[in-house]
């Protein structure tokens, strides 16, 4: 039996900007998710590489440089209420350039810094199963 493209998971690249041991998240309107505290990112698009996809959606939603990062941890979440399912690659940005601004009013409430041991609630999915999995950010 084959699954009809709906049913397929898709990919999104959630992008962790870190500062000072501290994350950019911001609240989410709109979507699937609203109401909870993400990070920067969005769905990878067809042929675009993950870190591609990363400078892209920082620079949409946020308007920041995505300078050198690498690939992190990945999460598996199911979004019932929409009826999706992600594969979330995340992207570790500990060197960007510019100061972040909400270039994304209707999706996005505002950007704010968070100490990772203090992180607010609730959390989108996907960076509620890096804390769930016990991800600690870089030293």
């Amino acid at each position: 039996m084959t699954a009809h493209l709906a049913e397929l998971p898709r990919v999104g690249v959630g992008i962790l900007v870190i500062r000072e041991g501290r994350v950019l998240l911001g609240q989410r309107l709109g979507a699937h998710g609203a109401g909870t505290w993400s990070a920067p990112g969005g769905r990878l698009e067809f042929a675009e590489d993950l870190l591609a996809c990363a400078r892209r959606e920082l620079a949409e939603e946020t308007g920041l440089t995505l300078g050198a990062a690498r690939i992190g941890p990945v999460t598996s979440n199911v979004f019932a209420e929409v009826g999706q399912h992600y594969v979330t690659v995340i992207v570790l940005a500990p060197h960007t350039q510019g100061e972040p601004r909400t270039l994304e009013p209707d999706k996005c409430a505002g950007w704010q810094w968070f100490d990772w041991q203090a992180l607010p609630a609730p959390l989108f999915a996907p960076l509620q199963s890096l804390v769930d999995q016990g991800f600690q950010l870089p030293g």
